[in-house]
């Protein structure tokens, strides 16, 4: 998505006028809804300050394209600046700047790490040159468009403020310096360089829109890669938080080896890449020869890593990598190098089929391995023998004697990149307040549906495109089909929608299972997963009444173990106990909500809460086909490709009387035949020739033109008559004419007539005596073609 938007033109001169922060903030609320902070401003208008002093020379085309906080697709990340264009072999080219004000930084020992001051004091960052390489990676690998354009992505690093030193340059940052080269506060010229040898000429088409526009690669996901990676390939590029996590588990492990034994906790919600990281972490320490395995106490995650790999690993091979979280109760202390647990909050007290064995989880792990990393959402702990939040782990590293490390991620890349998305269901489920009260189209594709049936065959046709799309629902129906496979499960007999839980032979495969969407999943099959599309039906546990989500644990099913005890505990503390079964519900619709990358569609058993679900969506925007302006063209593609945009009191100047006018832009002209300089385009105001020409059309008139006008659409200027559409003496009207005849053969007019198409409005009538204050400026031929640009 593109936020700021301009040609080298325009950027200099909003730059120049001091308008280039407002104007990026003006995009934010028109894309995103919202502002940004004041800091962020003040970064804008001082860093725009440099790329200004750097573009601003003849040898950058003005008509190369300009793009601000590009949030590259699928994720929340936004590149900071982009120009575009042609290189001397007419290559299409795109420069992304990595734009920095720091003015000193301190070495790390973590590959690609840097630390450097921020508002709220000093932490660890990515390199701003690994950060502009894997922005650029990423663009490259989400974008279709970029290898069927053979486009080039060169990426590199300003930092404006910094002066040369031994340490942001140092020889252990050079793999990635040398992959996006690095600019300093001296080395402006040679970033300017660096754009001239690659941006010789403007495009006859916008790459950056075309980029934008562009078809986007399926999304990679986990479970598909895995093969791969633990052959050691790279599938995933580590952004940002992603890369500082990963680089700092690294070490403590590798510290951890002959030293005091260390625990790193690491915060994320979902789509954050937890598991991303993990199964890396699993590759890179095994690589390494430090005994390694991934931990996980839902086997669904487990089980489909191992269907993924079997008959390309040994089957004892890939039983050593993925263990269950009850598996380390006798195991002697320090045995394995490290144990990285994903989906910690589901770690348990006890183990076992009748949570039996052992002591605590939490605490065996911690023991078994001299590193472990601990990756939690707190707010997706969904059932009520869950133990793993960051406090627990906290405490009992503790008494381990353990070196305790806490982290966060916060980049997102399921759910569209949204945060916005999260942050909205979080306010809606009122898990906790935010400032996200109404979801956009934009953010993500989320949609109600009013019968399941509906959900379910949108959800099919999803599922065609690639076996990635599922429905799941609250465990608010009995198992039945568990015993009698021909029974059904969810029943809603006023939709007549009868279906199964998924099949008990499919176990915890039903995620990957070709004709699974034919049935039902629920959390215990889906959680540290993910697909495309996810289709939920929220079952009558949760409902809405009185301005409040009311949750209900009565209507969770018997068979539902994650809610077992629960009566029991409510005679211990009932108001607990109700708080307790609150969060879980609320939780385990939001695990469910978001296992989706592209949408989630939701029906509601609860009429009201579909209801005040629909009212917290923004109401669908109208998509109108509007045409591109482009500020500036290539002289070559000017009157052959693109025609000028003038106001109509500029183009009746201008043809009238020749005086040198700017025009406001220029637009892409298709279907009209051959372009010629006697061209230009108007756009159409008021409603006097519909249906012919609407209101707000863009209208090709030829200037000039000989021959009779008799029918004829005409641009006419007119002194001492009033056009209402246009508030003055212009007109786009049919013409028409009365003529007299003189006994020598000669006419005259008797009066000219500016007929509307429109019966609604009356003509402008012209009597002979008053011709001389009347002119045809031009000839219509047609309303521009639209594209489909929105």
């Amino acid at each position: 998505m593109i936020v700021y938007h301009a040609s080298k033109k325009g950027f200099i001169n909003d730059v120049f006028n001091g308008t280039i922060a407002d104007d990026i903030d003006n995009a934010f609320i028109v894309h995103l809804g919202r502002h940004t902070s004041p800091n962020e401003k003040l970064s804008w208008k001082n860093s725009m300050m440099h790329m200004y002093k750097v573009i601003n020379t003849p040898d950058i085309p003005d008509s190369s394209s300009i793009a601000i906080e590009y949030q590259i697709p699928l994720t929340s990340k936004r590149i900071d600046f982009i120009i575009s264009g042609m290189d001397e072999n007419q290559r299409a080219n795109i420069v992304i700047i990595e734009l920095k004000q720091w003015e000193q930084a301190k070495l790390s020992q973590k590959s690609g790490v840097i630390q450097t001051r921020f508002q709220h004091g000093e932490r660890e960052t990515t390199h701003p040159s690994y950060q502009a390489w894997s922005y650029a990676y990423m663009l490259q690998n989400y974008n279709e468009t970029i290898c069927e354009q053979n486009i080039c992505l060169s990426p590199c690093a300003f930092l404006h403020n910094y002066p040369a030193d031994n340490i942001i340059s140092n020889s252990c940052y050079a793999e990635y310096i040398d992959k996006a080269p690095l600019f300093l506060k001296s080395d402006a010229g040679k970033l300017q360089d660096f754009i001239k040898a690659r941006i010789k000429h403007g495009s006859k088409e916008d790459i950056v829109w075309l980029i934008d526009k562009g078809k986007l690669r399926p999304s990679k996901q986990l479970a598909d890669t895995l093969n791969s990676m633990l052959r050691g390939n790279q599938e995933f590029v580590l952004l940002d938080d992603q890369k500082v996590v990963y680089e700092t588990a690294l070490n403590m492990a590798r510290k951890a080896v002959n030293g005091q034994k260390q625990v790193l906790i690491v915060e994320g919600g979902p789509g954050t890449g937890k598991s991303v990281i993990a199964i890396n972490l699993l590759v890179e320490l095994t690589k390494e020869g430090i005994i390694a395995q991934y931990v996980s106490k839902n086997a669904a995650p487990r089980d489909v890593y191992t269907a993924k790999l079997s008959g390309n690993f040994k089957k004892g091979y890939i039983n050593n990598l993925f263990v269950s979280s009850g598996s380390f109760i006798n195991t002697p202390k320090n045995a394995f190098g490290a144990l990285i647990v994903d989906e910690a909050h589901r770690l348990n007290m006890k183990s076992g089929l009748y949570s039996n064995l052992g002591e605590n989880q939490i605490i065996e792990i911690i023991q078994a391995a001299r590193f472990s990393v601990f990756f939690i959402d707190d707010r997706q702990r969904v059932h009520i023998k869950d133990i793993g939040s960051k406090v627990a782990i906290q405490k009992y590293a503790a008494s381990c004697q353990a070196v305790v490390h806490t982290t966060k991620l916060n980049s997102q890349f399921r759910c569209n990149g949204s945060d916005g998305y999260l942050s909205w269901l979080d306010n809606t489920l009122q898990i906790r307040e935010t400032a996200n009260i109404q979801l956009s189209s934009e953010d993500y594709d989320f949609k109600i549906f009013s019968d399941p049936n509906e959900l379910f065959e949108t959800i099919k046709k999803k599922n065609k495109i690639n076996n990635k799309a599922r429905i799941v629902a609250g465990y608010c129906w009995d198992w039945n089909s568990k015993k009698d496979p021909n029974a059904n499960d969810i029943i809603l007999p006023e939709y007549n929608f009868r279906k199964r839980w998924n099949l008990n032979s499919d176990k915890n495969l039903w995620i990957i299972k070709n004709d699974s969407v034919e049935e039902i999943g629920c959390i215990h099959t889906c959680q540290g997963l993910e697909l495309d599309y996810i289709g939920v039906i929220i079952g009558p546990d949760m409902r809405y009444e009185n301005n409040q989500i009311i949750t209900d644990v009565n209507q969770r099913s018997s068979n539902d173990q994650s809610v077992k005890g629960f009566k029991s505990l409510i005679t211990q503390n009932k108001e607990k106990a109700l708080q307790n079964a609150d969060e879980i519900i609320k939780n385990t619709y939001r695990t469910l909500m978001t296992r989706g990358m592209k949408g989630c569609y939701v029906f509601c058993c609860d009429k009201n809460l579909a209801e005040y679900f629909s009212a917290k969506i923004e109401p669908q925007k109208e998509i109108k086909k509007v045409l591109r302006i482009e500020p500036e063209v290539n002289d070559e593609v000017k009157y052959i490709d693109f025609l000028p945009l003038y106001s109509i009191k500029a183009a009746c100047g201008y043809f009238g009387e020749g005086e040198a006018i700017d025009e406001a832009g220029w637009i892409k002209v298709e279907g009209i035949g051959k372009l010629n300089h006697n061209m230009f385009i108007i756009q159409a105001i008021g409603h006097s020739m519909e249906p012919m020409i609407h209101d707000g059309d863009y209208c090709v008139f030829r200037a000039n033109p000989a021959g009779s006008r008799q029918g004829k659409i005409v641009l006419a200027e007119h002194h001492n008559f009033y056009d209402v559409d246009y508030a003055g003496s212009y007109s786009i009207k049919v013409y028409t004419s009365k003529k007299s005849f003189n006994e020598y053969g000669s006419w005259a007019h008797e009066e000219i007539i500016l007929e509307p198409k429109n019966p609604l409005y009356s003509p402008i009538i012209i009597e002979e005596e008053k011709a001389d204050e009347f002119r045809i400026v031009g000839e219509f031929i047609g309303i521009v073609k639209k594209g489909d640009y929105t």
